[in-house]
C-alpha cells in the first residue's frame, strides 16, 4: 500500500486533496504544492485495532510474526507521512483527538456528507427495530442479535451481508429476521418503518445512524465515537454504554419508555447534509489556499 500510493505523480498540480482512511495522505508532494488531506480515521489496523485484527486474523507462529513486523512498519510510515501534509480535517470531533493522539497534530472538523433527501420522513411507525451493517466482528450485530433472542415480544430485521453470516443465522430466534442485502429502496422503506434503529459498533462517524434519523426514526447507539456526534440523549435517541446484551437490553427498554418526535428526529439530521459538506469544505479549502498563496 505505501508504495503503491506513492507512484502518483501530482506534481503538476498546486492543490491536492487527499480522503484518506488508512494510505492517501501519503502521497508524495512538492514544497510548491499545498496538500490538504480529510482524514476518516488514523489507519484503525494499525492503531487502535491492531490487537483486535491480530486476534481474530488467528495468525500464529511465522505468519503471525511476519504480520506484526509488517504493521509496525506502517506505523512508523503513517507517522512519518503525516509530515506531507499540510493540513488536516478530520470527519469528526472523536477522529480529531485519535488525530491528536496518533499524529500529533490538530485538526478541524467538517462532518461528512449524507444523502438525507434520499431518505424522506416517515411518520407513521411499525412493531419493529432494524440495524444494517456489514456483518463483520468489530460491527457487533452478534450482541444486537443475541439481545433481541432475549426479548421475544420484540421484533428484529438485520440487513446486511458478511463472513458473519452463518453465525449470526445460528444465534437468531424466531422474532429476528435474517435479510442479507437488500435494494436502496426497500432499505430506506425498513428504516422509514421502524420504530427505532441499533447501532452497537464504537464507529468513526457513522452514516447510517444518520440517514435513519433522516426518515424520523430515533437510534439506539453504543455510546462511544463518532454516534455522540450524530445522536442526541433523549431526543433523537438514546445510548447505552457497554456493549453487551444486558445493556442492549436496558437501552431498548428506555427506547420503548421514550415518545420521540420523528419531525425533531429528522431535524437533527438536517446539519449533516451534503450541501452544508460541500459549502464548508469548500470554503475552508479555498482559505487555506489563500493562505497558503500569500505566505
Amino acid at each position: 500500500f505505501p508504495l503503491a500510493i506513492e507512484q502518483f505523480d501530482l506534481s503538476e498540480y498546486d492543490l491536492i486533496v487527499s480522503s484518506s482512511a488508512s494510505i492517501a495522505k501519503g502521497v508524495i508532494t512538492n514544497a510548491n504544492q499545498l496538500h490538504v488531506s480529510y482524514v476518516h480515521s488514523p489507519m484503525r489496523y494499525a492503531w487502535d485495532l491492531y490487537h483486535q485484527y491480530i486476534k481474530e486474523s488467528k495468525l500464529k507462529g511465522i505468519k503471525g510474526w511476519y504480520a506484526k513486523r509488517i504493521l509496525s512498519k506502517i506505523r512508523l510510515w503513517d507517522v512519518i507521512n503525516t509530515n506531507r501534509v499540510d493540513y488536516l480535517i478530520a470527519n469528526s470531533n472523536y477522529i480529531a483527538r485519535r488525530i491528536k493522539k496518533v499524529y500529533r497534530r490538530e485538526a478541524k472538523v467538517i462532518y461528512p456528507p449524507v444523502d438525507i433527501e434520499s431518505f424522506s420522513l416517515e411518520v407513521n411507525k411499525e412493531n419493529y427495530y432494524v440495524t444494517a451493517s456489514r456483518l463483520v466482528s468489530y460491527k457487533k450485530i452478534d450482541l444486537i442479535v443475541k439481545a433481541f433472542s432475549k426479548m421475544k415480544d420484540k421484533k428484529l430485521i438485520v440487513i446486511g451481508e458478511g463472513p458473519e453470516m452463518n453465525k449470526i443465522k445460528n444465534i437468531k430466534s424466531s422474532n429476528i429476521s435474517v435479510l442479507g442485502h437488500v435494494s436502496f429502496s426497500d432499505m430506506v422503506k425498513y428504516l422509514q418503518c421502524a420504530k427505532a434503529f441499533v447501532f452497537a459498533s464504537e464507529e468513526d462517524f457513522g452514516i447510517v445512524p444518520v440517514e435513519a434519523q433522516a426518515c424520523g426514526t430515533p437510534v439506539l447507539a453504543y455510546g462511544k465515537g463518532g454516534a455522540l456526534e450524530t445522536v442526541r440523549e433523549g431526543i433523537s435517541g438514546h445510548f447505552f454504554y457497554n456493549q453487551s446484551v444486558k445493556s442492549i437490553i436496558e437501552g431498548v427498554k428506555k427506547m420503548e419508555n421514550t415518545k420521540f418526535d420523528p419531525e425533531v428526529v429528522r431535524e437533527n439530521a438536517l446539519k449533516f447534509s451534503k450541501e452544508r459538506f460541500e459549502k464548508e469544505f469548500k470554503e475552508t479549502v479555498e482559505k487555506l489556499y489563500r493562505q497558503w498563496q500569500v505566505s
